[in-house]
Formats: structure tokens, C-alpha cells, sequence
């Protein structure tokens, strides 16, 4: 688990931690200029609460590093066309307060300023960051500790599962060939039903001239009763 002094000393352990500027509006709110994404040398002070020179003097130790994490000196027409798109951002109230350098602005975005935050260690506000990095840090490490755990308990699960199935492996094939066997069953059964039903079917046919030789007969018997009649 990385501690305050290995963050301060340690480029590598700042790198991993850049992509957590959301931490620097927990602690304080940082004013940013009216694009959004820059906030001034002047402003960075600010929000640490020390003096812009303390600021200076960091950023000349770690000009390389912070110029990667978005901190870069404006010039000339460069300069120009910024200052002029931040009074358009300003609006016509804001644009008469808005400071304007004559030679050169550095500007940092909030990367630039967590950096610092990991940089500067006479601020209990540059602290109070490294702080919640740091928590931050510990309870990821906690949650992946106990995702470890319970994807070893699901693994030692599985193992269990396994030998279960093993054990069933020789069930399933004897069941599967009973299966098999009920339906060649089953096959015999229908054939022996479908030879039942054509019978049955021959049965109705017999039955209904049956019907009608009965028919027939009983009308010859009729006839047979009334010419006896007939001759009496």
C-alpha cells in the first residue's frame, strides 16, 4: 500500500493516480476560468492556499512533469487568441475583470493541478488530497481483495462441481441408454397401435355390412309376415 512520502517521491506512484482529478473538488473547489479546463498560476495558489511564489518554485523543479499532465506557457498570438476566447466565455459583465498578462500566461488544466497536489507538501490542502488519493487507493485494494476471495471460493466451488459431475458422468449414460431403450419401446408400442387401429378400422367396416344384411333381412322377414297374412 503506497504511503504519503513514496506519492511525493515517487513519479511512477503519480502516474497511476492521474486520472483522479474528481478527488481535488472533494476536498476544495477549485475555480476554474471560463473555458472550464484552465485555471491560472495565480489560482492554483489559491486553492493550495500558499503563495504563488511556493507554486513557482515547485514548477520549476517539475517543469517536465507537469508540462505532460497539461501546465504550458502562452505567448504572443497564442496568448491573443486565448485571452480573446475567455472575455467571449466571460460575457460583458466578466469581461472587464478579466486579468490579461501583457507578455506570456501559464495556464494548468486539472491534471496539472492534481500533480501539484501530489507535488506540494507545505499545504494541508495538497494533503488532504493526497489523503483521499491514498483511501481512495486502500479501499480498491480492499474491493480487490475481496473479489479475490470470493473468485477462490467460486473456484473451490467448481473443483467440487467437477468431481460431482465426474461421478454423475456414468449415471447420465446409463440413464441415457434406458432412455434409449424406452424409446425403441415407445417405436413398438405406436407400430403395435397403428396395426390396432387399421383392424379396428377393417372391424367398423365389417360391422356396417353387418348392419345392413340385419337390414336387409329384417325387411325380407317383413315381407315374408305379410304374404302370410295375405293367404290366411
Amino acid at each position: 500500500m503506497p504511503t504519503e512520502v513514496a506519492l511525493l517521491e515517487s513519479r511512477a506512484l503519480r502516474v497511476e493516480q492521474m486520472g483522479r482529478v474528481d478527488v481535488l473538488d472533494k476536498v476544495k473547489s477549485l475555480v476554474m476560468l471560463p473555458d472550464g479546463i484552465h485555471v491560472r498560476t495565480e489560482d492554483v495558489a489559491r486553492y493550495f492556499e500558499v503563495s504563488t511564489a511556493t507554486v513557482r518554485r515547485l514548477i520549476d523543479r517539475h517543469r517536465g512533469e507537469l508540462t505532460e499532465n497539461g501546465m504550458r506557457v502562452l505567448r504572443g498570438a497564442e496568448l491573443q487568441s486565448f485571452h480573446s476566447d475567455m472575455m467571449s466565455l466571460w460575457g460583458d459583465e466578466g469581461a472587464e475583470s478579466y486579468p490579461q498578462a501583457a507578455a506570456r500566461l501559464r495556464v494548468h488544466t486539472r491534471r496539472a493541478v492534481l500533480n501539484i497536489a501530489m507535488l506540494l507538501r507545505d499545504s494541508d490542502i495538497a494533503r488532504c488530497v493526497r489523503t483521499y488519493l491514498l483511501d481512495a487507493e486502500r479501499d480498491l485494494r480492499a474491493g480487490y481483495a475481496s473479489l479475490e476471495h470470493r473468485v477462490t471460493r467460486v473456484e473451490s466451488c467448481l473443483a467440487g462441481v467437477g468431481s460431482a459431475l465426474q461421478e454423475l458422468g456414468p449415471v447420465l449414460d446409463r440413464m441415457s441408454h434406458r432412455l434409449d431403450s424406452l424409446d425403441r419401446r415407445l417405436d413398438a408400442t405406436h407400430q403395435v397401435v397403428g396395426a390396432m387401429s387399421v383392424r379396428l378400422g377393417h372391424v367398423a367396416e365389417d360391422i356396417v355390412r353387418i348392419d345392413g344384411r340385419m337390414d336387409e333381412l329384417a325387411r325380407n322377414l317383413k315381407d315374408l309376415n305379410r304374404r302370410r297374412d295375405k293367404r290366411r
